[in-house]
Parts: C-alpha cells; sequence; structure tokens
C-alpha cells in the first residue's frame, strides 16, 4: 500500500509568497524549533492562501511538482533534518 504524504513548507528566509506545486500542503512556520504550530491548508479555486500563524502567502503554481515551492529552501523535510543531527 503506497503511503501518502502531504508536504510542509517553512518560511526561515522570510519571503511574503511562496509559490508552491500543491493544493492540499502544511506551514510549520519556521524550521524547528522556532516553528508555529503545524496546521494544514488548502489553496481556494482563488489560487492563495495565507498562513493564520505567519501570514505567509503560499500561491499554487502548477508548473511546480507537488512538492516543489519556490525558493526551493522553503521545502521541509523532516527526515533529512533528523539525519544532519
Amino acid at each position: 500500500m503506497a503511503r501518502e504524504t502531504v508536504p510542509l513548507f517553512h518560511n526561515d528566509m522570510g519571503v511574503k509568497e511562496i509559490r508552491i506545486g500543491a493544493r492540499h500542503f502544511g506551514c510549520i512556520g519556521a524550521t524547528p524549533p522556532m516553528d508555529h504550530p503545524h496546521i494544514y491548508l488548502e489553496i481556494p479555486a482563488e489560487g492563495m492562501v495565507q498562513c493564520p500563524y505567519c501570514s505567509t502567502t503560499y500561491r499554487l503554481d502548477p508548473d511546480l511538482a507537488e512538492d516543489a515551492c519556490e525558493p526551493a529552501e522553503a521545502r521541509w523535510q523532516p527526515a533529512l533534518a533528523h539525519e544532519k543531527a
């Protein structure tokens, strides 16, 4: 059985907007330990949503892969973070 994952994004860079390829995603604010509660958002038909915690605007970009984003460093991959520790 395939495991479904939801991409997670952060905004350590402090940009106003992050373009993403996923309509359903999670925002963690900043990377741990400075993260806010991890919340899951959905981009509506208008094509953008703002995180109620960190005010980052996420805009749907259909040209990006579902787990991709611009800037690319906004993609949070917890497994890789634990490997670096």
